[in-house]
């Protein structure tokens, strides 16, 4: 399966790997499990989509605002694991902030879900939670964390 081939076909691309913004890894790989520290909506250095769902965003803007969470999930297994690696997407925790009375976070999250299963197909099946809170960094809208199982 070429997953770059597939995005391409979509009118997707990979974005540039963002750096940590602290004393952690982007990817912790411990046995077969690895870890992808929270992603957010960063296109090649430029932060998109901040401020609060509902208020300052639609919930349309928060469904592509995870699209490219889960497009910087990706780049960071591509350039830090390889597709080829990869048995398949275990889980997401994404997180959103919002306005008081904004409740369509299941719509945002399957952002980054239909990106996943379109992409990986059957390897991108997964479970998830949603959190809501009251601040992300640098006001992101949304972040995104995940795991992965990875083949022997």
């Amino acid at each position: 399966m070429d997953i770059i081939k597939i995005l391409e076909d979509m009118g997707l691309e990979l974005p540039e790997v963002s750096t940590p913004g602290g004393s952690y890894q982007s990817v912790n790989v411990r046995g077969k499990v690895a870890y992808i520290a929270i992603q957010f909506p960063i296109n090649n250095g430029e932060y998109l989509y901040t401020g609060r769902l509902g208020n300052d965003l639609t919930t349309a803007d928060g469904y592509k605002a995870l699209q490219l969470c889960a497009l910087n999930v990706l780049a960071q297994v591509h350039k830090k694991i390889g597709f080829d690696h990869i048995e398949g997407l275990n889980h997401l925790d994404i997180y959103f902030q919002s306005a008081e009375n904004w409740d369509e976070s299941p719509k945002v999250a399957d952002g980054a879900s239909d990106l996943f299963s379109k992409i990986l197909e059957s390897r991108g099946t997964h479970s998830r939670a949603i959190f809501g809170v009251h601040k992300l960094p640098r006001n992101f809208s949304v972040g995104l964390t995940s795991t992965f199982t990875l083949l022997e």
